[in-house]
């Protein structure tokens, strides 16, 4: 199958069964899969123009909306993180899409920097795993009311609490508020959402259980992903010399696979031990910091 704006021929069986593979497990972390259908895209299919971090936005557009329903259907969306990383994230995309194609058209030393403090990041989430060190969670016991309660006590610019599990857990807004924004930033410029990166930090320095954060890291995700398609197209539009608009046929395409994959990891995800989802996030984190730390030398 030709994909004209991609100028690539592809089997459009292998695209997606690898959007529905990739997107089954990394959504249970809270990640759409889109940072590994980059080098995907890159590597294997040859499509290596600025507009693949486009179709990769187009991706999380179609696939991340079925994964969300079943956080909100199920009553596992915490709408205050949410609406945080909405927020932070949002305008971090826009100023990443503009500095992608006005000064980063080969990120070489940005991926070098951005690769070290991911390494750290996936480090402190693999050191935790091994030593299965619980004072990262920093929650309160109290009388266990299930597995799947998700209840707001306290929300306001200041402090966040809600209980989960059993335990109360609070966290103060404002720290996520800066990191989403720095994180929107890298999201632009390489168009993969900043949900692959956000949530292993909620998790590990935040200190947020790995099964609340997904779904409202995967509807930032989705929001500054419309944006990001928004914006790139507008730009196409300013810089006409410079593939910038996304293959709408393979991101759809990929799209497709996702919506399956999303949908049934959200659905699996309560039923999978939160060491393993911190597997998945730990091995997405550090397989981007190794690549883009690889991409310095290459």
């Amino acid at each position: 199958m030709y994909f004209p704006i991609a100028e690539i021929h592809a089997n459009p069986y292998i695209i997606f069964f690898t959007a529905l593979i990739v997107s089954f497990f990394t959504s249970m972390g809270g990640i759409s899969g889109a940072f590994l259908l980059l080098p995907f895209q890159m590597s294997v299919l040859g499509y290596t123009s600025p507009s693949v971090s486009a179709t990769n936005h187009v991706f999380n557009i179609i696939a991340i909306p079925s994964g969300v329903y079943r956080y909100i259907k199920e009553k596992r969306m915490l709408w205050p993180l949410a609406k945080a990383i909405i927020i932070g994230t949002l305008p971090g995309v826009f100023i990443g899409a503009w500095v992608r194609i006005e000064y980063l058209p080969d990120p070489k030393n940005f991926k070098m920097f951005a690769g070290i403090v991911l390494l750290y990041i996936g480090w402190k989430l693999l050191k935790d795993i091994i030593s299965k060190n619980k004072t990262k969670e920093k929650g309160r016991q109290i009388k266990a009311t299930g597995f799947h309660s998700l209840a707001v006590m306290e929300a306001s610019f200041n402090k966040v609490s809600f209980t989960f599990g059993g335990k109360v857990y609070g966290y103060a807004p404002l720290p996520i508020y800066i990191i989403c924004f720095l994180v929107g930033i890298i999201g632009g410029i390489y168009g993969i959402g900043g949900g692959s990166i956000i949530a292993p930090i909620l998790v590990t320095i935040i200190g947020l259980p790995v099964h609340v954060i997904a779904g409202a890291a995967l509807l930032g995700t989705f929001v500054t992903s419309v944006s990001g398609v928004i914006f790139y197209q507008l730009l196409a539009f300013i810089y006409p010399q410079v593939a910038v608009s996304p293959d709408w046929m393979l991101g759809a395409l990929f799209g497709s696979g996702g919506v399956l994959g999303m949908y049934l990891g959200a659905r699996a995800q309560k039923f999978v031990k939160a060491v393993y989802i911190k597997g998945i996030l730990s091995s997405c984190i550090l397989f981007i910091a190794l690549k883009y730390i690889s991409a310095f030398f290459i």
